[in-house]
């Protein structure tokens, strides 16, 4: 399985659904997800490092612009953090074998969904009962 190349993602779309969640596939999401994880903890690490370099400046409006700068990058990376976190729980479901099924139905979540965002916990049709639900009570 090493040496297996990683399926496309066209591929994966052709695949019939008892090849559903099978290694190759697994293999495929687990690849994407340690991508995305890297690229998160680097831009982490940027902002780190940006937020280091101290600026003085003495002009009001040019300060208000940095820190407005720094605000907005700060909440781009609490955003991130949160994804963070939702990729990681998305890998520990790979290695527990829970990845690819809605936590609420045990349906498939579908690979389609899966390709567009693959940190999905609920299938479509759960996630649409969810979305409503929260609308109907938060209202």
């Amino acid at each position: 399985m090493k040496n297996q190349r990683l399926l496309t993602e066209d591929e994966i779309l052709k695949m019939d659904d008892e090849d559903y969640m099978n290694k190759r596939q697994l293999a495929f999401f687990k690849h994407r997800l340690e991508q995305l994880q890297d690229e998160l903890l680097r831009n982490a690490d940027q902002t780190t490092e940006h937020l280091r370099e101290t600026f003085i400046v003495p002009d009001p409006t040019d300060r208000a612009t940095i820190e407005e700068e720094h605000a907005l990058e700060l909440r781009t990376r609490d955003r991130e953090r949160k994804l963070l976190k939702k990729v990681q729980q998305a890998l520990a479901r790979i290695e527990s074998g829970e990845y690819g099924w809605c936590e609420e139905t045990g349906e498939m979540i579908g690979v389609a969904r899966l390709l567009a965002r693959p940190t999905a916990t609920l299938s479509l049709e759960a996630q649409k009962r969810r979305e409503l639900r929260q609308k109907l009570f938060s209202d």
